[in-house]
């Protein structure tokens, strides 16, 4: 179950709610008897593993050299 953050119109108070998704959202603070938005925060992503990234090396691939660009087999 997530948590949703709410805040008051009338008093700015901002409150942490534990609340299933099917849970009718909160309308009145508690404090003040005012009108309670819940804000909206972007997701968060984590990327686990290898292959998310032009960097990384997948397994069974080897990395590309660049032309030009490596070292001189000169020393």
């Amino acid at each position: 179950m997530p948590f949703y953050v709410y805040r008051c119109e009338g008093c700015g108070r901002e409150l942490e709610v534990f609340q299933s998704i099917n849970d009718k959202p909160l309308l009145q603070c508690s404090e003040c008897g005012g009108v309670l938005k819940r804000l909206i925060f972007p997701p968060t992503v984590i990327f686990k593993g290898t292959g998310f990234y032009c960097t990384d090396n997948r397994k069974g691939s080897p990395p590309k050299e660049e032309e030009g660009g490596g070292k001189d087999s000169n020393s």
